[in-house]
């Protein structure tokens, strides 16, 4: 080997990426347990998902506080035995509830397993729900949100959400000062009780498992039919958009800045043009190197940053353009916005910017692809989907295969400024 010559460059999109595939097991009572193992370090990830989002609600944040609080006592540990039990052993166990499902993850020392296990099974199998964390929950979250509405981007995430879809949709509500103090431990008890159940729990675990992880699975989650069967129907709750497109709302009269979002809704993640539009939207504003981020922020000078993303929610979806700008240009903002909208409308994309965002893309799903814990994940959102290994792969041919030629019809399909929600929030 002559080290004086280097070895050749390859493009990312030159590479044959294979998702690797995952090991599924059922526990006693019938709850699917999916793995990706790995050896590489002594650790572990272990997620328990539910359908327990704020798309089953029947009453505002009852969701979240559900989730939240099933962490803040059991029958047997009061919260902060749980929190000194997980920290002793250097663990984390994160609690989340999204609009469609809510998790718990812990992630330890592969080692610890068996010490924390118990802890997550009291957690999940036996919350109390107690009165006075309840009403500690309502007094921190009321505060948070006190200051929060002090921010123009968190007041234009909430008003933009609501304009796309709804102010009574799931993924328009928000949340308010009389809803947190609506909320009753009954509420949250019969929410757990209903959507918390062994045959509506899917488990995923990654890393480096100890070689009893399976009995150890089914001693604390398998073994009994924990909480009874609830069968689930997912309702279908109609989007109803704003009539009206461009709102101008003063938050703070005195405010330098304002918060700018350009959005539309958008077919969800099951439509063949979403992969398609995942590659328009990088180039939009996807990355660094963007259009929108080369424009106004790196020539005009508007803002320190500008993205635009596509919101992978089940129902549908939204492309949403997002800045923060000085108040004396926010309307320069969004006059260059559109003017970026009209380019890749009118003038197809230079084959040398397709090929590196083409480069860009392909690598960065090499990098989600890197680690068993980022395999789960990609796993995870394809099996919570209903979605196998073929969509992985349409996508990577998308992204390998799209012309300039389809960009430019998607662009006229999808980026007419007309059809695009304008508000401004200072």
């Amino acid at each position: 080997m002559n080290r004086t010559i280097p070895p050749p460059i390859k493009d990312a999109v030159e590479f044959d990426i294979k998702l690797k595939p995952y090991e599924k097991f059922t526990l006693d009572n019938g709850i699917p347990v999916y793995v990706i193992k790995s050896e590489e370090q002594d650790t572990l990830q272990l997620e328990l998902v539910f359908p327990a989002g704020s798309w089953y609600e029947s009453e505002s944040l009852e969701a979240l506080a559900t989730n939240f609080l099933m962490k803040n006592g059991t029958s047997k540990r009061t919260a902060l035995e749980i929190n000194e039990a997980i920290d002793y052993h250097g663990a984390y166990l994160n609690r989340n509830a999204y609009h469609e499902n809510a998790t718990f993850t812990l992630h330890c020392l592969t080692k610890h397993t068996e010490v924390l296990l118990p802890v997550l099974q009291d957690v999940i199998l036996d919350p109390v729900f107690p009165e006075e964390e309840l009403q500690l929950y309502k007094q921190n979250q009321k505060q948070k949100l006190a200051v929060n509405l002090q921010k123009c981007d968190f007041v234009a995430n909430r008003f933009i959400d609501k304009y796309l879809f709804g102010e009574f949709h799931p993924y328009g509500r928000v949340s308010s000062m009389m809803a947190y103090d609506a909320l009753q431990t009954e509420t949250l008890r019969a929410f757990y009780q209903k959507h918390y159940t062994y045959n509506n729990c899917r488990i995923f675990v990654a890393g480096n498992m100890p070689a009893n992880m399976l009995a150890l699975l089914n001693q604390h989650f398998g073994s009994t039919r924990w909480n009874g069967e609830t069968n689930l129907l997912r309702p279908e709750l109609p989007v109803q958009p704003a009539e009206e497109k461009k709102f101008r709302i003063f938050n703070d009269e005195n405010g330098v800045q304002g918060a700018i979002r350009i959005a539309r809704p958008f077919p969800n993640r099951y439509h063949p043009d979403f992969p398609k539009m995942l590659v328009l939207n990088t180039i939009l504003g996807g990355y660094f190197g963007s259009r929108l981020m080369s424009n106004i922020r790196e020539e005009k000078g508007y803002t320190y940053g500008i993205y635009s993303q596509l919101y992978n929610f089940r129902q549908v979806s939204a492309l949403n353009i997002q800045t923060e700008a000085g108040r004396d240009v926010c309307e320069a903002t969004i006059e260059e916005v559109y003017n970026e909208l009209r380019r890749l409308q009118n003038e197809p994309v230079p084959q040398e910017e397709l090929d590196l965002v083409r480069n860009y893309m392909i690598g960065s799903i090499l990098g989600d692809l890197d680690g068993a814990f980022q395999l789960i994940q990609r796993w995870k959102n394809l099996i919570l989907n209903d979605l196998d290994e073929s969509y992985f792969y349409n996508n990577i041919q998308t992204i390998k295969n799209i012309t300039a030629e389809e960009l430019q019809q998607l662009a006229k399909q999808y980026l007419t400024p007309g059809d695009f929600y304008e508000l401004v929030v200072i």
